[in-house]
């Protein structure tokens, strides 16, 4: 008697089966990670922003203006911070965010001119 050894299509297709159900648990969590990666350096930025807000207070014992705020900023990469009547624009994946800087403590009144002392830094926006 000549017995046969091998997989039967049954077999085949239960591990076809199986590993399609394993995929689909596993793609959704990889879909959105370009979405998290510019989140995380939108945080980013804006903390860099703060930092360089305290550190400005501290160098100067005042309140830096948008101008001095936007060079004391060091970005990732190299990434330039520039002035701007609303805030500091930074550029994150050739687009350009404005992270909001306010004229008082409260941050309630934003800054209208790139000249004027921060006393609160706010959110980041497109």
């Amino acid at each position: 008697m000549n017995k046969q050894t091998g997989f039967t299509l049954i077999e085949l297709v239960m591990v076809i089966v199986i590993i399609g159900i394993l995929a689909a648990m596993a793609v959704p969590r990889f879909v959105n990670l370009q979405g998290d990666a510019l989140l995380a350096a939108k945080q980013g930025t804006l903390g860099a922003v703060r930092s360089a807000f305290a550190i400005s207070i501290a160098q100067q014992k005042g309140y830096p203006t948008v101008e001095q705020l936007a060079a004391n900023v060091q970005g990732s990469g190299g990434t330039a911070a520039n002035p701007a009547d609303t805030g500091v624009e930074v550029s994150i994946n050739s687009a350009t965010y404005t992270v909001l800087t306010f004229q008082d403590g409260a941050c309630t009144t934003a800054n209208t001119a790139a000249l004027r002392q921060v006393q609160c830094i706010g959110n980041i926006t497109p």
